[in-house]
């Protein structure tokens, strides 16, 4: 498979997790579900309603990223960000996948930390809810 067109520049952690958002963060949040996250960025998907994001709108969002340790530990890092909506896509008829671009990027490569994928990848599962 040809990767050329791929413009990310650091891999994404995949995970699912919840996401609060919300245009101004003292109104009522609403929730999505984290697809994926880099330092710089973030994708959720949310349901197609008044509080769905539009392209263009910024937004503050309060999330948790797994922080992988030595062996098998890792502890959940809280952030609130601000940022702004980069792409919005129709997934079903009620559920849309929103990429946010961070205005100030995470402290470190959630995608590119220590251990393998699957060993990522078997920790998450403990992580779905």
């Amino acid at each position: 498979m040809d990767n050329s067109s791929e413009r990310r520049r650091e891999r994404r952690l995949r995970y699912n997790w919840p996401i609060w958002f919300a245009e101004d963060f003292d109104e009522i949040l609403s929730q999505g579900q984290m697809a994926d996250i880099s330092s710089s960025a973030a994708a959720f998907t949310c349901r197609v309603d008044s509080s769905c994001p539009y392209l263009g709108q910024e937004i503050t969002a309060r999330f948790s990223v797994p922080r992988y340790g030595p062996g098998d530990c890792f502890d959940m890092a809280n952030f609130t960000r601000t940022g702004c909506i980069c792409r919005v896509d129709h997934v079903k008829n009620f559920t849309r996948r929103v990429a946010v671009q961070f205005a100030e990027p995470l402290p470190f490569k959630p995608g590119e930390q220590a251990g393998s994928e699957a060993d990522v990848e078997q920790a998450l599962d403990v992580l779905t809810i």
